[in-house]
């Protein structure tokens, strides 16, 4: 491990980093120097070291600052850092840990205390990138299950619509029906998962062109009228009588409007109504907004912060399927056009979940 394992040690005095060296250099370690806060961020733009070794008192960016902005990168915050410090007091120490350190040393430095926490934080660092390791292949063994998936339920969909369009019995159709039905919503679950899983891995490119959101409204509503009116609730449709297009990826802003008013129709009550509207602005900050409002139990404030999350689940309801990755599809793929969603009551009762599309930075 030791051979291959690379350090980057911060500090505004080279002698400091000379001491460094000369206590480590029987470990066989890669030293890299930063002689600022400036550039070790250059540093770690370029690459990643196994562990960082960063002073407390430096001029352009003290350490704390830097440790920091460090830890709060998603790139970098897993990269072990040891504070080292001349600081002696409890509370200097409890600035470097609520920075996010995970080690502190202090000076002078000792060669048998540094090499023990570098070798401390090495194995940390050795753990981590095994189980990221684990969890990536988890992941891509899932998203290969998934996409094999859609084959057989795109024939299930494709047999069960051929037998719809014969003669059967009231019992066998409504059967039928269920089987098409099931396999639609596993077909479109998968399709979302997979979505999910590009735009998590940065490879999901939008193919956006000029399109009508009014046009995709009615559209999504035409296809689940049937699906509401089983509960029957009326779906009303607000859409500007202007024709406007923007530029946006038509097929994922097809799949927001549906998941969101297919859960609309989940968690309504039966006898009451569903409102989609769509508007569009001529203003300097946003393009267009969506809103889908139903009467429903709502959304307790508190499950508000969390339920764009992926796999969390608002209000649970005996015999309603809830897998917790409608809306946080929703939210990857309005963020990933530059918009917004969020939700809030509508009164009396019920919800109301607004899409923003802001104009273009």
């Amino acid at each position: 491990m030791n051979s291959k394992s690379s350090i980057l040690v911060v500090d505004d005095e080279e002698n400091g980093f000379d001491v460094i060296e000369a206590l480590l250099f029987k470990e066989g370690y890669n030293l890299t120097y930063a002689a600022s806060g400036s550039q070790a961020l250059n540093h770690l733009n370029k690459t990643q070291p196994d562990a960082i070794l960063l002073d407390v008192m430096m001029p352009d960016i003290n350490g704390i600052e830097l440790c920091r902005q460090i830890k709060s990168n998603s790139n970098w915050h897993h990269i072990p850092i040891i504070m080292v410090t001349a600081l002696a007091s409890k509370e200097d120490l409890a600035r470097c840990l609520d920075a996010g350190a995970d080690d502190f040393i202090s000076k002078p430095l000792t060669g048998i205390e540094l090499r023990s926490r570098v070798r401390s934080m090495l194995r940390i660092k050795k753990q981590h990138d095994a189980l990221a390791a684990t969890l990536e292949l988890r992941e891509d063994m899932s998203n290969m299950i998934i996409h094999d998936l859609r084959n057989p339920l795109t024939n299930i969909m494709f047999s069960a619509g051929m037998l719809l369009r014969v003669h059967l019995e009231e019992k066998e159709r409504k059967k039928v029906n269920m089987i098409w039905l099931s396999a639609q919503k596993l077909h479109s679950l998968t399709n979302d998962l997979l979505l999910m899983a590009k735009m998590e891995s940065g490879k999901m490119i939008l193919n956006q062109v000029e399109s009508d959101l009014g046009d995709i409204a009615k559209q999504v509503v035409a296809d689940l009228t049937d699906l509401a009116q089983q509960k029957n609730i009326q779906l009303i449709v607000n859409l500007p009588e202007e024709h406007k297009n923007i530029l946006l990826d038509a097929n994922l802003f097809v799949r927001i409007i549906d998941n969101l008013i297919s859960n609309a129709i989940k968690f309504s009550p039966s006898d009451s109504q569903i409102a989609v509207s769509v508007e569009y602005f001529n203003d300097s900050e946003m393009q267009a907004r969506i809103r889908v409002i139903d009467e429903g139990q709502g959304i307790r404030p508190e499950v508000r912060e969390y339920i764009f999350a992926k796999y969390e689940v608002g209000n649970i309801i005996s015999g309603v399927s809830q897998t917790g990755l409608g809306l946080a599809f929703c939210k990857m793929a309005v963020e990933a056009h530059g918009g917004r969603i969020f939700v809030e009551d509508n009164q009396p009762t019920g919800s109301l979940f607004t899409v923003e599309i802001l104009q273009p930075q």
